[in-house]
């Protein structure tokens, strides 16, 4: 970091205005498909989806180029990679208009999004000039160079009025590459990197530069900058459109209006800086989350028409934002949210001043890659929806989300620094005169915990661990049911009335996988900062949405699609849950019993998915719960179905669990685990080895389950086939818990290379059947698969601590005996947790790749051959790394394998 005395008050300015100049430039090509983009849409007959996904995609570029070109400004200097950027650009910028078709314009969107990786060759560049004091000041003023996308949205609608949207890609260009050349003339080399090639001082290496991209709180900055900064840029390029579509407006008018926002968004970044600077960057940030859930809540707001039944008659009223008040909340969103850019950036080279380039990199790529994602799920949600405020509501979720985590955030360090005299407070200042710390300590909290002493283990831990597992299996076997219930009901919802095409059928079952694999990143860090009773109850309880809003979506057959994506997506937080139960249980065991008792939490929460499909099909069949429960639905037959109770039925269940979770379970008081300590997985190459074979074992599993019912359907109409389903998921479960031996026996590598081999055969079983018309050879193929996935979920989980146990002390020789035994077993659970989260995608993308094979080619055997290959893949991962002669675990697989405790799952 550079202080005053190393760089005069002239070179300064001269650093701070060249590359604010310049970048004012590259924004405004960035964000030109804004304006130009509407005319292409109209050219080319575009949907919205495809409008959202052509002025997204220079965001991906731009995003994903500040990783790499931070890390070049650190190397190679600001001056010379910033000129050569914008001249590559503005090249990029004339090859558009040689484009002659949609997929040619993409590819030079590509091109054009070179400009957005401008920011962080600016940000590392100027902040070498600056020392902490001032850095957020001049970031700022650098970062208000975002008033390039006003630019565009001020003076390219007249140029193209006047010219065609070429003249407005010809005249960009022009000035990109002439201000590119001023930059390499007129700038100078930063005092740091000046300084370096004086003493040859090499640059720092790739690792060195990357090294900090493991602590969590830089990947927290990065969802803050998601938001205010990707955010920004989506609505930037959205908003002309919105307006033309909305208020009816023209391109000019649209053009301006937007502007206001772009310009708001971009001009106070230099005042948020100052307030950085002066308040603190924590202070800005709440003040843009807060006051951006507030307009967004306003803007998210879809026109209504109300009518109330008053005393003198119906009351009717409606409301509706007009266009100025539109754009003065759009204006005052913008304001907040240059703020909080300016907040973010203040925070990089304070926290990390060696390595701005890195990091800055990765949060601006973050940021940029929200000006990529949200466009495109704007065009999406409006298609879907039909909403136009629909994109609005989107943000609101997301700085909901944002503002939560930093909260958090705040309060665990400030629970770190002053956690027992907070203990001490009372819930309300009102109870100041009452409160007995003593006496309001939070029940069921273990404060001593040693289940390794064997004296404490058999008076009093083995009976409260035992309590708290058998608590804890049914409800992670009513997570699992839930979670997989959807694979039930979507492959009824035609029979009930609900005109769903199958690949909108397909992408039903598929969401829960997404959303619960997704989810279960998250949910594995929870336990440790909610206690597991807490949190238990809480993700137990929050299965009560999917399953009493499947309820009565059912039983409307004018139920929206999109109502439908919400409770698929809802689904997930069943998946979700194995991550914290898994995670809980584990802290009660001692490591004698620890594989054991994961393998019933696990292996007997897997089981719901064959419970929920072996109950549903009967539940469906009469009325439960009486006239409380809702009218049947009629069948094309004469038959009737009470569909409603696929998620009513759990509903009981659900209540008796979580109320089961807060009064028999117990929290660990020293149950804490670190994400830094744990970070180190994400850089072991068997970390990700583990991925692709974990995917290839439970993720088939899981994938399979959900897919199969409604696969079984497709194919083989006139077989009744859901009364056979759970067949599957119960043969997987049952092969899971009771195959562990075997891996033990033989070994995990060993048991897994097998597993493959038995699942490319069943597979062509399956996919010869399917070419014959063979129910009972599908079925066959199927259990057989089951199986085989149930064998290999043990074995690959039987692998990790083996392999750990050969890496640590390879990769960390200076461990040694109770230090090393620590860090084999923190790295092997946290290789169990990632892996099981990453495996649980294969739920989403099995019926997903059904869903698109049968739109392609109306048969599912063009993905079961994408699923051979696959296994073929991960048959030669297995005998190549880990079962060769050579290989790491052939010599501990020798015979017996080494015996090593396992998880479930």
């Amino acid at each position: 970091m550079q202080t005053v005395a190393t760089a005069s008050r002239a070179d300064q300015t001269r650093a701070l205005s060249l590359s604010t100049i310049a970048f004012t430039a590259c924004f405004a090509v960035w964000t030109i498909f804004s304006i130009i983009g509407v005319a292409i849409k109209a050219e080319l007959g575009l949907n919205d989806t495809q409008f959202g996904l052509l002025i997204a995609t220079p965001i991906l570029t731009g995003s994903v180029s500040r990783l790499f070109l931070g890390v070049w400004t650190e190397k190679y200097g600001g001056r010379l990679v910033f000129s050569s950027q914008m001249i590559l650009t503005a090249l990029a910028t004339w090859a558009l208009t040689l484009a002659d078709t949609y997929v040619m314009y993409l590819v030079a969107a590509l091109g054009i999004g070179l400009a957005g990786g401008s920011f962080i060759i600016g940000v590392a560049y100027v902040s070498r000039w600056y020392d902490a004091g001032h850095q957020g000041t001049a970031l700022g003023i650098f970062g208000a160079g975002n008033v390039g996308a006003a630019v565009t949205k001020f003076v390219a609608p007249f140029v193209m009025v006047g010219f065609g949207w070429h003249g407005v890609a010809y005249v960009w260009a022009a000035g990109l590459a002439t201000i590119g050349v001023l930059f390499f003339l007129l700038a100078k080399d930063d005092p740091e990197f000046v300084e370096r090639r004086k003493t040859g001082t090499k640059a720092p290496s790739l690792a060195q530069q990357f090294a900090p991209l493991k602590n969590l709180q830089v990947w927290r900055f990065s969802l803050y900058y998601f938001f205010v900064f990707g955010a920004f840029v989506a609505l930037a390029l959205w908003m002309p459109h919105y307006l033309i579509d909305v208020y009816g407006i023209d391109v000019r008018f649209a053009g301006m209006a937007a502007a206001s926002f772009s310009l708001s968004a971009s001009l106070f970044r230099a005042y948020g800086g100052i307030l950085s600077d002066k308040f603190g960057a924590r202070s800005v940030m709440y003040w843009t989350f807060g006051f951006s859930m507030l307009f967004l809540f306003m803007l998210s707001y879809p026109p209504t028409d109300y009518i109330i039944q008053g005393k003198d008659g119906p009351i009717a009223f409606s409301t509706q934002m007009g266009l100025w008040p539109f754009i003065v909340t759009l204006f005052a969103l913008g304001f907040f949210m240059s703020l909080g850019k300016a907040a973010v950036f203040k925070h990089i080279p304070v926290y990390y001043p060696n390595h701005v380039g890195a990091v800055g990199g990765l949060v601006g790529m973050v940021g940029g890659l929200g000006g990529f994602i949200l466009p495109i799920a704007f065009g999406a949600l409006l298609d879907l929806t039909g909403i136009y405020t629909s994109c609005f509501a989107l943000l609101f979720v997301l700085v909901a989300i944002a503002l939560t985590w930093m909260h958090l955030s705040v309060r665990a360090m400030e629970r770190a620094a002053h956690g027992e005299i907070l203990d001490r407070l009372p819930q309300l200042p009102e109870m100041q005169t009452i409160h007995h710390p003593e006496r309001t300590a939070m029940p069921r909290v273990l404060e001593e915990w040693s289940p390794e002493d064997p004296q404490f283990w058999d008076s009093k831990g083995r009976a409260v661990a035992r309590r708290n597992l058998w608590i804890s299996i049914p409800a992670l076997l009513l997570a699992f049911s839930v979670w997989m219930v959807w694979s039930m009901v979507i492959a009824r919802l035609p029979a009930i009335g609900f005109n769903f095409a199958p690949e909108q059928l397909f992408w039903l079952a598929a969401l829960p996988a997404l959303s619960g694999a997704t989810l279960r990143i998250f949910y594995g860090f929870m336990v440790p900062i909610f206690g597991g009773r807490l949190w238990t109850t809480v993700s137990t309880a929050s299965l009560l949405l999917p399953a009493i809003g499947i309820g009565y979506a059912v039983q409307n057959p004018q139920t929206p699609y999109f109502i439908f994506l919400v409770l698929a997506l809802l689904c997930g937080l069943g998946g979700a849950n194995f991550a914290s139960s898994m995670a809980n249980i584990g802290y009660f065991f001692p490591k004698s019993e620890k594989g054991n008792a994961l393998a019933l939490n696990a292996g007997l929460g897997n089981l719901g998915v064959s419970v929920m499909q072996f109950v549903v099909p009967l539940v469906i069949t009469i009325s439960v719960f009486g006239a409380m429960g809702g009218a049947p639905q009629d069948l094309s037959d004469g038959g009737q179905l009470w569909m409603q109770n696929a998620g009513f039925i759990w509903v009981p269940f659900i209540l008796a669990a979580t109320i089961a979770a807060w009064w028999g379970m117990n929290d660990i008081a020293d149950a804490k685990a670190s994400f830094a300590q744990q970070s180190v997985i994400f850089g072991r190459t068997h970390n990700w080895l583990m991925c692709v074979l974990y995917i290839g074992t439970f993720g088939s599993f899981i994938g399979y389950s959900a897919g199969f019912p409604l696969l079984s359907r497709i194919v083989f109409p006139d077989v009744n086939a859901l009364q056979y389903v759970f067949l599957g998921p119960l043969v997987g479960a049952l092969s899971r818990a009771g195959t562990g031996w075997v891996s033990d026996k033989f070994g995990g590598g060993r048991v897994t290379f097998w597993v493959f081999v038995g699942m490319i055969a069943s597979v062509l079983a399956v996919i010869l059947s399917l070419q014959a018309g063979s129910f009972a050879g599908f079925f066959a193929g199927f259990m057989a698969l089951f199986f085989f996935t149930g064998v290999g979920n043990a074995s690959t989980f039987q692998m990790i601590p083996v392999i750990m146990s050969r890496e640590v002390p390879r990769l960390m020789p200076l461990l040694t005996g109770t230090d090393r035994a620590r860090q084999i077993a923190m790295e092997s659970g946290g290789i169990v947790a990632f892996t099981s989260a990453i495996g649980a995608y294969g739920g989403f993308f099995i019926p997903k790749a059904y869903g698109s094979s049968i739109a392609m080619t109306g048969s599912p055997i063009g993905a079961l051959w994408l699923f051979l290959i696959f296994y073929v893949l991960c048959l030669g991962i297995t005998w190549a790394i880990y079962t060769r002669p050579g290989g790491l675990l052939h010599d501990n697989e020798r015979g017996r394998a080494t015996t090593a405790a396992h998880p479930a799952q």
